[in-house]
């Protein structure tokens, strides 16, 4: 190795030194500049608590000092009545005018502290005005009765107003969109008079706020449709448009699968069950017929059916004419058919299994008042060994529905199997 590599290798070695000990110094320079900034920070006057007052008594009673924050006087200081000022952004107000700030700032929180419960959809935004801020009201805490909407089987539209629009004008803005739909949609708004939830009659002129609008997602022609969702969709974002107002939507492609999901289990449990009274050679005439169903509590419904009902309206099972022609309170008097049909339809019936004795029970006193047989879908007699096994389907049918939270006979079935 020449004399020359050895000096560059010994430069180069000298240099390398020479950086690192200008960053180690320059590191401890920057520190104590630090330092010294950090241990001259000025008090702060909210934070720190100010020396000891030196005019104080000797004895030094009394607790430590306290900052306060007043509001400006004359002579600046602060008397032995004064009272504490919390720091205000403002002028001090009057001492009448600070009484009347504090009742609405009370006023305000606990109308802010209203607010509903029972509604999945997120709360309603803010609408700005021309001078501030003007937050949109919310609707009391009242859960929504599921007979009018329910997120387990609705789509569900929440719109909020800053003015209040009449019924008929809500329900007219979007009905040429919504008339191509082919599923069910349900109107609701909350009645700030009553404080509860109720339907939105298209003749009526109720002032409303808080809209809420489900599009139902099944009944028994099977699953909402991708183009009536998106349909419905485009038609709530512009009736709040319209309206002044803001909606929000839950997301469609989640609601789509809810349905499909939804319809599929319906389509398992969908069940209904007849049992025929059919003659054997004689007909039956309708006056005979029309008093032994009034006699057991069946009345002729507008479907030409004479229905059982419960003490709420709701229909257990129904007596049909097996022949095309329905049963009305003219023609019973002339009319003959050779055989009855007695109909459950279980999803939309409570306690089925019960429910289904009494028909069978009713259908037997039919069958021998009118010397009929009683007789299943393939004419074969329906004795009681016949009739368990399927007392015991129902059964399973319902359970289901219970666990599924869909319970038989209830709103959200009558929606469902209609």
């Amino acid at each position: 190795m020449t004399d020359l590599q050895m000096g560059l290798i010994g430069l180069g070695g000298a240099a390398v030194v020479g950086v690192l000990a200008y960053n180690k110094w320059q590191e401890h320079k920057h520190r104590k500049l630090a330092e010294h900034l950090l241990n001259a920070r000025q008090a702060d006057v909210l934070l720190d608590e100010s020396p000891p007052d030196e005019s104080r008594d000797d004895d030094g009673a009394g607790s430590g000092p306290e900052i306060v924050t007043r509001s400006p006087s004359a002579g600046g200081g602060m008397g032995a009545g004064d009272e504490r000022v919390e720091p205000l952004l403002r002028p001090a107000a009057a001492p009448d005018e600070a009484q009347a700030l504090h009742a609405s700032a009370e006023a305000s929180s606990a109308a802010a502290n209203r607010r509903p419960s029972g509604d999945a959809l997120p709360a309603a935004r803010s609408v700005p005005s021309a001078q501030s801020p003007v937050a949109l009201p919310e609707p009391a805490s009242v859960a929504v009765p599921p007979c009018l909407l329910s997120p387990t089987i609705d789509y569900i539209a929440a719109i909020e107003t800053s003015e209040p629009a009449a019924a008929y004008r809500i329900r007219e803005m979007q009905r040429a969109a919504l008339a191509r739909i082919g599923k069910p949609v349900n109107w609701i708004a909350y009645n700030e008079e009553t404080g509860e939830w109720e339907p939105i009659l298209e003749d009526s002129d109720s002032l409303y706020r808080h809209i809420r609008v489900g599009l139902q997602l099944v009944d028994r022609k099977g699953p909402v449709r991708d183009g009536d969702l998106s349909v419905f969709h485009v038609a709530m974002l512009e009736l709040a448009t319209e309206l002044l107002g803001v909606a929000e939507l839950p997301l469609r492609d989640p609601a789509l699968q809810m349905a499909a999901q939804l319809d599929e289990f319906c389509a398992g449990v969908d069940i209904q069950i007849g049992v025929n009274v059919i003659s054997q050679g004689q007909v039956f005439p309708g006056t005979k017929l029309r008093g032994l169903a009034e006699s057991a509590g069946m009345l002729i419904d507008p479907d030409g059916r004479f229905a059982r009902c419960d003490d709420d309206g709701n229909v257990l099972y129904v007596l049909l004419n097996q022949e095309a022609k329905g049963f009305t309170s003219d023609s019973m008097r002339t009319m003959t058919t050779h055989g009855v049909t007695f109909l459950l339809d279980v999803p939309r019936v409570a306690n089925g299994d019960r429910v289904l004795t009494q028909m069978v029970e009713l259908a037997r006193r039919f069958a021998d008042a009118l010397h009929g047989a009683l007789v299943d879908d393939n004419r074969r007699p329906l004795s009681e060994n016949a009739i368990e096994p399927i007392r015991r389907q129902v059964l399973q049918y319902q359970t289901a529905m219970a666990n599924r939270q869909l319970p038989a006979g209830g709103p959200l079935a009558r929606r469902l199997f209609s």
